[in-house]
C-alpha cells in the first residue's frame, strides 16, 4: 500500500516517485527473487518532461560488477511497468542476515551519462524464508550507508611484500584490484593506488601507481621501494588506498586498508609473514573498506 502523507509532503520524497516491487528468498535453491513491478510519478529527467527509466540492483556490502543486476529500460514514461524478475543465485542464510539490497531507479541517457533518480535500501533480514513480500516505497535521494559500525566492502587488492636484506629495503608490489566500487556515472572508475609507509618517512613515504581508465578490475604490476632497516619495520604501517581519478576536481576515495603490527586479521598476518621471511616475496589479497580517509592529493 502507498504511504499516506499528512500535511506537507517532504520535498525530497514528493519529487522522486514511488517504486513497487516484491522479494522472495527461496532457501532450498539459495536464490533471491526480486520482482520489479512498476514505478509511479517518477521525477521528469528529460527535456520532454518524461524519463527513460530502468532499475538497478546491488547487494551491499560488496562492490562486484557481477553483483549488479538491472531491468530493461522503458522509454518516455514517468509511470513504467516492468513486471521483471531478477534473480541472485548462491545467496546463503548468512547473506540474508548481513546484506542489504540497494534498489536504484535511473534514467538512461543515449548521449550522456545515465542519471540517478532515486533509491531505496532493504535489509534482507526483514524477509521471512520462503515467503514473498510486497513493497511500495517512496524513493529517496541517496541513503547514507548504515552507521551500525559495519564497514562496506569496496573491492579487493592483491599486494606483494618482500624485505630484501641485500638491498636493505622493503619492496611493495601493487599487483591488481578486483570488484572495485564504481564511482563514475558510466558504471566504472579510473582507479589508481596510493601507498604510504608511516609514520615519519617524509615525502619519500608516499607513492602512487599509474591511473587505469574505465575499469573495476585494474592490473598495475608496479613495485615501490623503501630504504629502511628491517628492525624498523615493526614500528611502521603501510597504508594502501584506492582512488578514482577525476579531472579538474578532487579524486574520489574508493577504499583502503592498512597493514602493520597494529592491524588485525589478514592485514596483520601479511605484515608479520613479511617480517619473518626475509628475501621472500609474499602475495596476499586484502579487502578494501570505506573507513574514513584523508583526502587525496
Amino acid at each position: 500500500m502507498l504511504v499516506q502523507f499528512l500535511g506537507k509532503v517532504p520535498e525530497h520524497q514528493a519529487t522522486l516517485g514511488a517504486l513497487e516491487f516484491s522479494l522472495l528468498y527461496e532457501q532450498e535453491s539459495s536464490s533471491l527473487y526480486c520482482t520489479i513491478i512498476k514505478a509511479k510519478g517518477l521525477k521528469p529527467m528529460d527535456s520532454n518532461g518524461l524519463a527513460d527509466p530502468y532499475v538497478k540492483l546491488h547487494l551491499l556490502p560488496g562492490a562486484s560488477k557481477s553483483n549488479k543486476l538491472r531491468t530493461k529500460t522503458l522509454r518516455n514514461t514517468r509511470n513504467p511497468t516492468w513486471n521483471e524478475t531478477l534473480v541472485y543465485h548462491g545467496i546463503t542464510d548468512e547473506d540474508m542476515q548481513k546484506k542489504t539490497l540497494r534498489i536504484s531507479v535511473c534514467d538512461e541517457d543515449k548521449f550522456g551519462h545515465n542519471e540517478f533518480i532515486g533509491e531505496t535500501r532493504m535489509p534482507l533480514k526483514k524477509l521471512k524464508l520462503n515467503q514473498k513480500k510486497n513493497f511500495n516505497i517512496c524513493l529517496e535521494r541517496v541513503i547514507p550507508a548504515d552507521h551500525s559500525g559495519e564497514v562496506e566492502e569496496r573491492g579487493r587488492v592483491l599486494v606483494s611484500l618482500m624485505y630484501s636484506t641485500q638491498l636493505g629495503r622493503l619492496i611493495v608490489g601493487i599487483v591488481r584490484c578486483v570488484h572495485l566500487a564504481a564511482m563514475d556515472a558510466n558504471g566504472y572508475s579510473d582507479p589508481f593506488v596510493k601507498i604510504w609507509l608511516k609514520p615519519d618517512m617524509g615525502k619519500k613515504a608516499k607513492n602512487k601507481t599509474q591511473i587505469k581508465k574505465k575499469t573495476l578490475n585494474p592490473e598495475f604490476n608496479e613495485e615501490f621501494f623503501y630504504d629502511i632497516k628491517h628492525s624498523d619495520l615493526a614500528k611502521k604501517s603501510l597504508d594502501i588506498s584506492v582512488w578514482d581519478y577525476d579531472i579538474g576536481k578532487s579524486n574520489d576515495y574508493i577504499g583502503g586498508c592498512q597493514l602493520g603490527i597494529t592491524a588485525k586479521g589478514e592485514y596483520l598476518k601479511h605484515w608479520y609473514e613479511c617480517l619473518k621471511n626475509k628475501d621472500k616475496k609474499i602475495e596476499r589479497w586484502h579487502t578494501l573498506v570505506n573507513a574514513n580517509h584523508v583526502s587525496s592529493d
